[in-house]
């Protein structure tokens, strides 16, 4: 037996809770992984409370998670190579990444650099490659502006800095207590909420060329405002906009082989090229507080589970 995380409803954080389920057991191109840390993210308390149905079916009772680190416990036939005890960053489609056992296929994971934490692998594949999509999405180049709304959240403080790493000027629209970490790695931080227009403008004299939306509620018609063509605007959570103005909604279902992106992000990590700030940790049993403050929306970084 083993510690997983089930919901038997749709609803709020309440209907979360550990309960003890069977061991799963890998089938052929499948590796049974050992889970040290599971990040948690906004997408799974969306799908939790029943608003994504149609995208996302749900049967009951539904475990939750894609996000996963850990060391793999045992192998299926035609596993790519992999064996027991080998650290790996993942990801899981079934989700059930938040348990003490994770069943995933063979192809999404990739081996965990000892550079890497447990705490920032396992938190990696949602926020790191959402990130990496918006910013191919929006394709922002030397001497070009990119503006990105939740800057300093999971997937925004990785955004930042992948869009810094195309020569870009970023914008990074955040709260005034995330402003020194922003500069701190070459954006400029300008505050939300009334008049971010003309903050933004004065920030960007010469205009702005593209604009990464993760934050919702009006970014997309701000970048509109702004002179920002729809081909080099991406949201990943205004849907209801994008379909309105025919603007991007290029997340991490845009970014291929999800391993091979992974991979790329943990030697960027490894070698100092990349930061993953983590917020807090908790602790399996105590998921219910974890994601009541993700559904706060001001965290800096990541929230991880840890196991």
């Amino acid at each position: 037996m083993a510690k997983a995380v089930r919901y038997d409803e749709f609803g709020g954080t309440d209907v979360l809770r550990v309960d003890e389920v069977e061991r799963p057991v890998p089938g052929a191109g499948q590796v049974l992984v050992r889970v040290k840390a599971a990040g948690i993210n906004p997408g799974e308390a969306i799908i939790r409370t029943g608003a994504l149905t149609e995208m996302f079916p749900t049967t009951f009772p539904s475990g939750q998670g894609s996000d996963l680190a850990g060391v793999i416990e045992e192998t299926g036939p035609g596993a790519g190579g992999f064996l027991p005890g080998d650290e790996v960053i993942g990801f899981s489609n079934r989700r059930g990444s938040q348990a003490e056992f994770a069943l995933v296929e063979a192809e999404d994971v990739t081996r965990k650099p000892e550079q890497v934490s447990w705490e920032v692998a396992g938190s990696l594949y949602v926020a790191g490659v959402t990130a990496w999509s918006a910013v191919q999405s929006v394709h922002p180049g030397e001497g070009e502006t990119v503006v990105v709304s939740g800057a300093a959240g999971g997937v925004g403080s990785l955004a930042v800095q992948l869009a810094r790493r195309t020569g870009a000027t970023v914008i990074g629209l955040a709260s005034e207590s995330n402003h020194d970490w922003l500069r701190g790695h070459g954006v400029i931080p300008v505050s939300y909420g009334d008049g971010v227009e003309e903050r933004i403008r004065a920030a960007a004299p010469q205009g702005v060329d593209a604009f990464i939306d993760l934050f919702g509620g009006g970014y997309v018609e701000l970048a509109l405002a702004l002179g920002v063509p729809t081909d080099r605007i991406d949201t990943v959570i205004d849907f209801a906009a994008a379909a309105e103005y025919g603007v991007k909604t290029e997340g991490q279902a845009a970014a291929g082989p999800g391993a091979e992106v992974l991979a790329d992000l943990a030697d960027l990590i490894a070698t100092g090229q990349l930061e993953v700030p983590i917020a807090h940790t908790y602790p399996l049993a105590r998921v219910r507080e974890a994601y009541t403050e993700l559904e706060h929306r001001h965290t800096h970084g990541k929230i991880v589970l840890t196991l």
